[in-house]
């Protein structure tokens, strides 16, 4: 499935997002595998909460880190993207 502005991403059941001190940054655990994260990852994944959409999430980090929108919004769907195919976050 494409992300699209409408879409409404929520972390899958069994992922989760943690601050891994081993590692000292924070991370998607999931079964089997865990994903480091960014600052800008890990910030599009803390919007992730299956009530906002991709577009409102654009909206808002493009608002929290004084950037354009249009970036912001092409670099959330392409990020949502992958975590929709490896099959980390719902839509």
């Amino acid at each position: 499935m494409s992300v699209t502005l409408q879409s409404v991403p929520a972390l899958r059941r069994g992922v989760r997002r943690q601050f891994d001190t081993a590692r000292n940054a924070p991370v998607l655990m999931a079964p089997e595998r865990v994903v480091m994260l960014d600052d800008i990852a890990d910030a599009i994944i803390a919007e992730c909460d299956g009530k906002r959409s991709a577009g409102e999430i654009a909206t808002r980090l493009a608002a929290r880190f004084s950037a354009p929108e249009a970036d912001v919004l092409v670099d959330v769907l392409a990020f949502l993207e992958e975590l929709s195919e490896a099959s980390l976050v719902a839509l």
